[in-house]
């Protein structure tokens, strides 16, 4: 399954193309804004990951300045 997230300016052409998505059997799933937040969220700390360990006591002091 193949997935494709569109954003657009003007409500009435993203309505024309879930309209002739539907129509040829594409299911369509509109995001909420927690929706689009979380998703945004996972992809920061996909690319935060860095497979290394932090000491604690040095990131908190680093944090606190």
């Amino acid at each position: 399954m193949e997935t494709v997230i569109l954003q657009g300016s003007s409500r009435a052409d993203l309505k024309n193309i879930t309209d002739l998505a539907k129509k040829i059997g594409i299911t369509v799933k509109y995001l909420s804004e927690e929706e689009k937040e979380d998703i945004g969220l996972i992809q920061a700390v996909k690319e935060g990951r860095t497979g290394k360990f932090v000491k604690t006591d040095s990131y908190l002091q680093k944090l606190r300045k």
